[in-house]
């Protein structure tokens, strides 16, 4: 195993509860041996519990969702110009498991018309010269496997999550990464896998992320 050199920023992206922070942090450990001799791999992880909006939205979403989506907007932004431009001369490679770009297809979804105009707008004139990945691994999974998953971690405020919204919200990211053209993508469906308790999944899955595709690739792994 080898990270290129000009691999430096990976994101890990995808719907709720597709195992994004599991599938970052295991590749954290696999990757870390690798910059043992230098300040180590950072990462950056999604801080969605300090939105005082989130939960709120999840039991009124119409009431709420201007201020869940301007809150993570602008919290993302500074969370990715800070470890990402200040750091860029001295980091080895940075994980993070999401994406600027998931602020504006969730923005997509929860708003109204009115309000993403707006929200366009203020996301426009702060996300100017925004770091983008080198790499981004995009993890796909059916609605019923994502409910399984959503079920399973048992967050209180994720216990009201319907089938149709995963199905839009999955189709949103579905359109924007098969057209995404930053940089490379890996598309990987885990429906028939289990990453994080089968080690051979995990191996399996993670031999296919280093190939480090020069375009956007789709993978369908059979692990069961």
């Amino acid at each position: 195993m080898s990270i290129p050199e000009h691999i430096r920023y990976v994101a890990i992206e995808g719907t709720i509860g597709v195992g994004k922070t599991s599938l970052a942090q295991m590749l954290l450990k696999r990757w870390s041996p690798q910059f043992a001799d230098s300040c180590g791999i950072s990462f950056l992880e999604e801080k969605f519990d300090n939105n005082p909006f989130l939960e709120k939205f999840y039991t009124h979403p119409d009431e709420y969702a201007f201020q869940t989506q301007l809150f993570f907007l602008i919290s993302r932004l500074q969370e990715l110009k800070n470890n990402v431009s200040q750091n860029e001369m001295f980091r080895p490679l940075l994980v993070s498991d999401y994406t600027f770009d998931k602020d504006r297809i969730f923005a997509a979804q929860n708003l109204t018309d009115a309000e993403f105009s707006m929200y366009d707008t203020v996301s426009k004139s702060l996300s100017v010269d925004l770091p983008t990945p080198d790499y981004i691994i995009y993890l796909q999974a059916g609605v019923d496997t994502l409910l399984s998953r959503i079920r399973h971690r048992n967050r209180e405020m994720e216990r009201n999550i319907q089938g149709d919204y995963l199905l839009n919200l999955q189709q949103r990211f579905d359109h924007h990464f098969w057209h995404y053209s930053a940089c490379p993508v890996m598309i990987i469906n885990t429906d028939r896998i289990d990453f994080v308790h089968y080690p051979e999944h995990f191996e399996n899955l993670a031999s296919m992320i280093e190939t480090w595709p020069a375009s956007t690739t789709y993978y369908a792994p059979e692990g069961k």
